[in-house]
């Protein structure tokens, strides 16, 4: 059975959401859980469910909490004894496969980093997320979306790799189709960054679609997308704003009339169907490729729903052996560029 050690006191609603979340995924995913994190608390919690002396959780105590306010690397240096780092050394030593956080982004990137170490010939981690598009049940990994904010064509052509093993091991999608996000589908069209890792993925061996533009992202004729983490995380925060703003005004819309109302009634099924095609808690958060072990980071206001999903992907990411193909296809992939 794996184990998944999760940041217990990380997110907006911790510690019931992650408390709650690891009973979901305990009870329907066949893992085991460790709830890490200022013992009184998540012993409280945990002691809600009637049933949770028989569940496969364990809680391993941690006296600091890194918050959102903290900065980053401050915390990390000081905060030794945080949920968030004792997460990490559980997987570092052996005791899980991988760590789930819905904590502060930058700290919990640098304790991966740090505590986990880097997948060898990885240059850089990059954060990769899911995002919904057009065709049901296809979405499309975007990476880096935060981890690097400046990026060097080799590590944008190590993401591009990344994203496709993520895409084909975890997504499911057999010859994932790449491409590099910029400004025109012409070759001529980004900047220099661009136009130089494009021409380095057409010499290696991946489905490379050359560029694509921003409506891109969801039309569904893509599965990987490239960027440098700036880029990637106003894609995100875009995304986020975009489907929330759509899902209150269709809501207006539904409520403002009489006929909306009775269309309302009629379509209620469709709607909670568009709602949970566009919910991020659906696609359990985005993993941090390159650092040894699986490393989930969630959104700070993760629920359990979002929790639970999360475990899903460590487990999956696990038994997908990514860490290992990463290695075996960079290494490939570097010989293929020298060739």
């Amino acid at each position: 059975m794996l184990t998944i050690a999760v940041d217990a006191m990380g997110g907006d609603f911790a510690p019931k959401a992650e408390v709650e979340g690891a009973v979901q995924a305990v009870r329907s995913l066949g893992v085991k859980v460790v709830l890490v994190g200022q013992e009184e608390a998540v012993r409280k919690e945990l002691a809600q469910y009637p049933d949770h002396r028989q569940l496969p959780i364990e809680i391993v105590n941690a006296r600091e909490r890194i918050t959102m306010d903290d900065h980053a690397a401050r915390a990390v240096r000081l905060k030794r004894d945080s949920s968030m780092r004792v997460a990490s050394r559980l997987v570092r030593d052996g005791a899980a496969q991988g760590f789930v956080s819905a904590g502060n982004t930058g700290a919990l990137m640098a304790t991966a980093k740090m505590v986990q170490g880097m997948v060898p010939g990885v240059t850089r981690p990059a954060l990769a997320i899911a995002l919904p598009t057009v065709v049901k049940g296809s979405p499309v990994v975007v990476l880096d979306v935060g981890a690097n904010v400046d990026c060097s064509p080799e590590m944008l052509t190590q993401f591009a790799v990344m994203g496709e093993i993520y895409s084909r091991i975890i997504l499911g999608r057999p010859k994932p189709r790449v491409g590099v996000l910029s400004i025109g589908e012409e070759a001529h069209k980004g900047n220099d960054v661009t136009r130089s890792t494009s021409q380095l993925l057409k010499g290696l061996s991946l489905n490379f679609v050359g560029n694509v533009e921003g409506r891109d992202i969801y039309n569904g004729t893509v599965d990987v997308i490239v960027c440098d983490g700036f880029i990637g995380n106003v894609v995100l925060k875009v995304s986020e704003g975009l489907a929330d703003m759509v899902k209150q005004m269709l809501r207006e819309s539904f409520e403002a009339t009489l006929a909306g109302k009775i269309g309302y009634v009629i379509s209620t099924s469709a709607f909670a169907d568009f709602k949970k095609r566009v919910d991020y808690s659906e696609y359990g958060g985005a993993p941090l490729l390159g650092v040894r072990g699986a490393c989930i980071i969630c959104h700070g206001r993760s629920n359990a729903n979002a929790m639970k999903n999360a475990i899903r992907v460590a487990k999956d990411f696990s038994e997908g052996n990514v860490n290992h193909r990463i290695e075996d296809e960079l290494r490939g992939k570097a010989r293929e560029a020298g060739s």
